[in-house]
């Protein structure tokens, strides 16, 4: 079998019998599109003429072309699912990536802003028009409950129930969990549901779940919410400020407030602890920072 059909008959079964989403299989289908292209410049036209070196060559050519190390961790990881997935179908005898390591991605400590930043941001927002109640709702929700951006999109009417205290998530793999809901974030939300959204769905036709709505009348898009984040910050100084900023906020300030790391996971979507471990760095470096400006001598 060509290389190009194997990787046909990957994408197949990444959609059909694993039902991968459709942005994963786009990027999937691109990651091998570029290997397939690199094979044949190679004069590879075999999977069984596919070794270890190839591999470890690739992994270069990727580096020289300035991917960064975790572009090329994400390319060696969709090699290996793919020749794993060869090899199980009998399309091919050996696992040339079987051996192969990840390259090592250097700790990345996520962006965050301070406990006045945030305040600054949030308090700065107009609460006028129905879009400005909508965004300030949906600024608050993001730092208050730290869902991510496509939690927001997701979030319907009958998700949230404030007098129990929270809303309803969908996360990834649709996995459900409840995040607590009060003080700002609620009082935000609740302001936009009784005085901001109703005149944003009288403009629509068809009636719709959604919480956020776009000026139409229509659920908002991810892309809608990074441009509202974004011009947000710009309203304080802050460049290219990203939705996921205001969830690693919340969970630093959590946890610097003193809650417990296993809640934070919880109120994240963390399937494993080590993801949010990685706050604890976060909190240590701040830590030092304000060691390092306090201390006379250090």
């Amino acid at each position: 079998m060509s290389i190009a059909s194997a990787i046909e008959e990957y994408l197949g079964h990444l959609s059909i019998e694993r039902g991968s989403a459709p942005l994963t299989i786009e990027a999937y289908s691109a990651d091998l599109s570029d290997y397939a292209a690199y094979l044949e410049e190679a004069g590879i036209d075999s999977l069984q003429d596919i070794t270890r070196d190839t591999i470890t060559s690739y992994e270069a050519d990727l580096l020289e072309r300035g991917y960064a190390i975790s572009s090329v961790d994400r390319h060696l990881s969709v090699l290996k699912g793919f020749h794993r997935f060869c090899v199980q179908e009998g399309l091919a005898e050996n696992n040339p990536t079987a051996t192969v390591k990840l390259p090592a991605a250097p700790d990345r400590l996520p962006d965050v802003l301070g406990i006045q930043q945030m305040s600054q941001l949030l308090d700065s927002l107009p609460r006028e028009t129905p879009i400005e109640l909508r965004n300030r709702a949906l600024m608050e929700v993001l730092y208050g409950c730290g869902l991510r951006v496509s939690e927001c999109v997701g979030l319907d009417l009958s998700d949230c129930a404030f007098e129990e205290g929270y809303v309803r998530v969908t996360g990834k793999g649709d996995k459900q969990r409840i995040a607590p809901i009060s003080g700002c974030a609620q009082e935000a939300l609740v302001a936009y549901l009784e005085d901001g959204r109703p005149q944003l769905v009288q403009s629509y036709s068809a009636p719709t779940s959604a919480v956020f709505l776009n000026a139409r009348g229509g659920r908002l898009t991810r892309q809608s919410i990074h441009k509202v984040v974004a011009e947000a910050g710009l309203c304080i100084g802050i460049e290219n400020l990203h939705p996921h900023t205001l969830r690693h906020s919340f969970a630093t300030h959590m946890l610097e407030g003193g809650a417990d790391l296993r809640v934070i996971q919880e109120i994240l979507g963390h399937s494993d602890i080590s993801t949010t471990q990685i706050y604890t760095h976060v909190n240590r470096s701040h830590i030092r920072e304000e060691y390092l400006s306090a201390h006379p001598r250090a």
